[in-house]
């Protein structure tokens, strides 16, 4: 038997507890939870099959109930020793993509973010759109390009066309960009025709991820108009490999900003879930931005209900994800077409100045939030690292 260590200050100790798929060499993938430094394999210290299974679904699928009394067997079974079969280094785990995903949606949700492109794109009219502060912004992603951490992302190709070009060309992205976000698992969807409610939010939703939504800028640029975001988008978008609990974050939990106009009835919240998370943002190893969760304007509770309010569906194992997340300050935007103002204020990245990413480039985004008793949680993060674009202009 083994008592699993838990270095002092650790954010992945009982406050936390995300959970993940990993594998070890000759091993099919199946559930752990990290703790410390470690991987507790849950198919072998719970001894329950469905935690034998290579993605989180089956267990998130049991529902509210079923997350609450596993998450306080497995905070019991810390406090004592386990088996030892059932402890991993997390050096010497593979990590996987942690649930299927079954749908994915990207929204809008940061004032500051939206501001500032309104600004970039629309210098000499209102930078905010008449509906944005009356209704949650998204658009419908590609759940079949949601990768996991550490992943390699290939360079989009596309058309493009700058605005000093006659025509549109064919080619590799030249504005490739990132965007720094947080994503929502459903662990219990909702049927065909029945809206979910704000106050149900906690009870529906699994648990937190970190996002990183490639984006193609000047590929998107030429083809959103007039139905929005496509092939900049569906290229990649990475995820971290821990889903952060939500019964995890009620620490973190802080009102969102002032809204107004008041919502309408169906996105107002009795108790709000805006939550207190610092972000980072590494390029090539240089911290390059915090964007601050707590500044988003819309809360992840008011897009599940926007979401569904027309009666769409929720499966186990949706993503939605809550666009890039932005502050007031530079330092703290989420993606670098806000960081350079659109290329033309460069920042220096390995003594050289740089606007958007070059092949070879690597994006490292981390974030930590206040934990149970004064603790601090980690989600880990997720990374990825640019490869060039495969084939040539046709």
């Amino acid at each position: 038997m083994t008592v699993i260590d838990i270095p002092e200050g650790s954010p992945f100790g009982p406050a936390n507890l995300p959970y993940g798929v990993f594998s070890t060499p000759g091993t099919a993938p199946r559930v752990g939870v990290r703790v410390g430094d470690s991987v507790l394999d849950l198919a072998v210290a719970l001894d329950e099959e469905v935690f034998a299974r290579p993605t989180l679904n089956p267990f998130m699928a049991q529902g509210h109930a079923r997350w609450v009394q596993v998450r306080e067997r497995i905070t019991a079974l810390i406090a004592g020793e386990v088996p030892d079969a059932a402890v991993h280094p997390v050096a010497e785990v593979e990590l996987h993509l942690p649930f299927e995903v079954a749908d994915y949606v990207d929204f809008y949700a940061s004032e500051h973010h939206a501001t500032n492109l309104g600004r970039l794109f629309r210098p000499n009219a209102e930078p905010l759109m008449p509906n944005w502060k009356h209704l949650p912004v998204g658009y419908h992603g590609r759940s079949g390009t949601v990768v996991v951490s550490g992943t390699d992302i290939a360079r989009p190709n596309g058309q493009r066309k700058a605005p000093d070009e006659e025509a549109p060309t064919f080619g590799p992205c030249r504005r490739l960009d990132i965007e720094a976000e947080l994503g929502f698992v459903v662990g219990t969807g909702s049927e065909l025709g029945s809206p979910v409610p704000c106050e149900e939010f906690a009870t529906r939703v699994f648990g937190a991820v970190l996002v990183n939504d490639w984006s193609a800028r000047d590929i998107q640029a030429w083809e959103y108009v007039p139905l929005g975001p496509f092939l900049g988008k569906s290229f990649a978008t990475s995820v971290s490999p821990w889903v952060v609990p939500l019964l995890a974050l009620e620490a973190a939990r802080v009102p969102t900003p002032e809204q107004d106009p008041r919502p309408l009835p169906y996105l107002r919240e009795g108790e709000p879930w805006g939550l207190d998370i610092d972000l980072a943002v590494d390029w090539n190893g240089r911290r390059v931005a915090n964007p601050p969760y707590r500044e988003m304007y819309w809360s992840p509770a008011q897009l599940l209900a926007h979401l569904t309010v027309n009666g769409a569906s929720t499966r186990t194992g949706d993503l939605y994800a809550s666009g890039t997340i932005s502050g007031p300050e530079k330092d703290q935007r989420g993606a670098f077409i806000e960081l350079t103002w659109g290329g033309k204020e460069p920042i220096e990245i390995g003594g050289s100045e740089r606007t958007f990413l070059q092949d070879g480039d690597e994006v490292v985004i981390s974030a930590t939030a206040p934990g149970a008793d004064g603790t601090r949680i980690g989600f880990g993060q997720v990374s990825g690292r640019i490869v060039p674009a495969e084939g040539g202009a046709r």
